[in-house]
């Protein structure tokens, strides 16, 4: 959608349902000059987008969120269909993007500046928030619709226009959401979607002056990227890129609890998460006993399209990603790891990972430097606490992180202690429209959700009022 208007395009790309390898539909592929268009149509409806009062903007965000609960069913079916994860969890990703929108809606009406006690002799010193301009985000696959509205909600609700160029493999979703916000009421080009090729719509987004943020969710290759493109205009740009987490658990830990958290943090979205436990580092007293019941859990899981009612694990989107998790399992035997897997009485597709524990997980393996996007639980025995500290933070990503002890002391110390943005202690769900979601290091610049969210789209000005006395 292009200044309010579906662009038909001399080009339409194949979408697959990833599970059967069938066309589901074909969608226009826009071009670089659909971009520039876009662009142009940002800024022209920037200003007036801006002039609304904040209260306004949110009631159209919240319409926009409402539009999504009275579809939910059919986005989530919509959602299912082109990216393979189970239809609850689409449910789940539908009501949990609706939130944000909420969120933005009231967070907008506090974007707060502030007053600072002057250092000057009668002066009076004030900083106010103002809207970036025009915004872009670059969305990835694997959250089709949350990731669209975690961005939006927060640069609608700062005043400001946004562009979102989608996955290409799943665009369905994102021209869905996009129809509902302009039955919502979001003026013309205030929010557009275009579909196409990565490179040849990122350029005019990087090299536009006229496009003052970006905002990417994605690979860490591909962020790095897009962070040297957009220093040529100097951006302000915000990176979530890939995630590594660690999943540590303590030998004081109750184990049937520990395993119910594991299989959460590795299994959602049948593994495809940035927040996804890479690293089980499991302490050696209960090593044994937590691999024999993790082993029993993850062998109830049933793989399938993810349509249907049973299905915990769906098919991996992209092939890319199944033959990377087949290679890390492949690597990690060769080197001794050992293996299990859910058995499933079909054949199923080339997409399709069987979810798999590897165990006596060492160092030296892919499965430990690499992220693991699939369904494949890494578990690597550990002694002491500071052993486990330097392995989890020895990598150069530091999205999230999940502590299981029940030693208060401990928990602490590592809150202190683990390198990561984001950390669970006892629990594997942690994300929501209030927190501050990013990471460290290599993980990203930035973060969404919560105010700070807001604060990507927003600029910083400080006026000083010279002597009022005069």
């Amino acid at each position: 959608m292009v200044d309010g208007c579906w662009v038909a395009g001399e080009q339409r790309d194949v979408v697959i349902d990833p599970a059967t390898g069938d066309e589901l539909a074909s969608v226009a592929r826009c071009t670089a000059a659909d971009m520039n268009v876009a662009i142009a149509a940002a800024e022209h409806a920037a200003a007036a987008w801006r002039g609304l009062l904040p209260t306004r903007r949110g009631a159209i965000l919240r319409s926009w969120a409402s539009l999504m609960y009275d579809n939910s069913e059919e986005l989530a079916i919509l959602l299912t269909s082109e990216q393979g994860k189970p239809l609850e969890e689409s449910r789940h990703e539908v009501a949990y993007g609706a939130g944000f929108l909420e969120w933005f809606a009231a967070e907008g009406e506090r974007a707060y500046g502030e007053t600072i006690p002057s250092h000057k002799l009668g002066g009076l010193l004030q900083v106010r928030m103002y809207p970036i301009g025009v915004t872009a985000a670059i969305t990835p696959w694997n959250f089709p619709v949350a990731m669209i509205t975690r961005k939006a909600g927060a640069a609608l609700a700062a005043g400001c226009p946004m562009i979102v160029k989608p996955a290409p493999e799943t665009p369905l979703s994102a021209l869905a959401v996009a129809r509902l916000a302009a039955r919502a009421g979001v003026p013309r080009g205030v929010f557009q979607v275009l579909v196409g090729n990565p490179i040849e719509l990122s350029e005019p987004l990087l090299h536009d002056p006229r496009v003052r943020a970006l905002s990417f969710t994605g690979s860490t290759e591909v962020g790095r990227l897009l962070l040297r493109g957009a220093a040529d205009t100097v951006k302000k740009v915000s990176l979530e890129l890939g995630g590594h987490a660690p999943f540590i658990v303590f030998d004081d830990v109750d184990l049937d609890k520990a395993v119910k958290g594991a299989m959460a943090a590795k299994f959602a979205t049948s593994g495809q998460d940035c927040l996804a436990a890479n690293r089980i580092y499991v302490q050696s007293g209960i090593y044994d006993a937590f691999v024999a019941a993790f082993a029993a859990a993850i062998a109830r899981l049933t793989v399938g399209h993810g349509l249907e009612p049973t299905t915990n694990i769906g098919p991996m989107t992209k092939l890319s990603v199944a033959n990377k998790c087949r290679m890390q399992i492949d690597d990690a035997v060769a080197k001794g790891a050992r293996t299990s897997s859910a058995r499933v009485s079909e054949r199923l597709g080339p997409n399709f990972v069987l979810p798999t524990l590897l165990s006596d997980v060492t160092d030296d393996m892919l499965i430990v430097h690499e992220e693991t996007f699939g369904p494949v639980a890494a578990v690597l025995p550990f002694a002491s606490e500071e052993e486990v500290v330097a392995r989890a933070n020895a990598n150069e990503m530091g999205l999230a992180g999940y502590v299981y002890t029940d030693d208060l002391r401990r928990a602490l110390r590592l809150s202190e202690r683990i390198e990561c943005g984001m950390l669970g202690i006892n629990t594997p769900s942690f994300t929501g429209p209030p927190i501050p979601f990013g990471g460290w290091k290599q993980s990203g610049l930035g973060r969404e959700g919560s105010r700070h969210g807001l604060s990507e789209y927003m600029e910083l000005k400080y006026v000083c009022f010279g002597d009022l006395a005069a």
